[in-house]
């Protein structure tokens, strides 16, 4: 089973953005790909928020979500539609919210970021996603996409093996983690964390990300990732560059390492 996942470098307009995924989604589908996987922020990344505020929409009137339920319909592809900022009707905050787009245009599951990235880096970066963004509090799975059971998180949740415990005992088959990682946390957990999720998990982990150097002057650090239940990295698109890269997945090696490895089975609830 083919899936692609798009390595974006997105800027500050979605509406050149939204082209980009659009494009994508065409030729993913020409690819022969069943689903197509985009990073976090993929509409629009941008940490001036004052600058970024008249951009964002509610969910019903987001130009990147429109266009993407309509190039997903056209090729007839689902689109795991990494994540996009988004207004709410009941909190001044936004959410960071990731898509899962079927092959009609609808979106057929919704998940708001749990973790906002609150942290000030030694290298003198500080990041107060709380201050913008409301976290959400539900996890969420989907069922009968093209690699079964598909469980989503965004980015920063990737630190939290609680969310992704709840993700193994809901037996899913791939785990879509999008992200805008920075340079140095990338170097040096992105790769492990992510293998670690897998093999906890005993699922694909797909995780489509951002790179290089953005409008709003940030860089992040790339390096998409599509590993297997084992751990085993199977495709790493590389920090150089944006792209559209592809994966042919053998999902009968979900059953495999199972098998092997029955952690999922075995696993028993630890007292308080």
């Amino acid at each position: 089973m083919r899936i692609a996942i798009l390595q974006m470098t997105s800027g500050i307009d979605p509406a050149a953005n939204a082209k980009t995924i659009v494009k994508a989604v065409a030729k993913a589908q020409q690819g022969g790909a069943q689903i197509l996987f985009t990073p976090e922020m993929a509409g629009m990344l941008d940490r001036n928020r004052k600058r970024a505020a008249p951009k964002i929409a509610f969910q019903d009137e987001d130009q990147v979500l429109r266009a993407v339920q309509d190039a997903a319909r056209e090729n007839g592809i689902s689109v795991a539609l990494g994540s996009l900022p988004l207004k709410q009707h009941d909190d001044e905050r936004w959410v960071n919210r990731s898509f899962l787009i079927d092959t009609s245009g609808s979106v057929a599951a919704q998940y708001d970021k749990m973790h906002m990235f609150d942290v000030a880096l030694a290298t003198g970066e500080t990041w107060r996603e709380s201050a913008a963004y409301a976290p959400g509090d539900k996890v969420v799975t989907v069922d009968d996409t093209p690699l079964g059971r598909l469980g989503l998180a965004v980015c920063y949740d990737m630190r939290f093996p609680a969310l992704f415990e709840a993700l193994g005992r809901a037996q899913c088959d791939a785990i879509s983690v999008p992200a805008a990682f920075t340079v140095p946390t990338g170097r040096d957990h992105w790769h492990v964390l992510l293998r670690a999720r897998a093999i906890e998990a005993s699922a694909f982990v797909i995780a489509a990300a951002q790179v290089g150097i953005h409008e709003d002057g940030r860089e992040t650090y790339g390096h998409s990732l599509v590993i297997d239940p084992w751990g085993e990295i199977v495709l790493d698109m590389g920090g150089e560059g944006a792209g559209l890269g592809f994966c042919d997945l053998n999902l009968g090696r979900i059953d495999e390492v199972r098998t092997q490895l029955p952690s999922l089975a075995n696993r028993r609830a630890i007292p308080n």
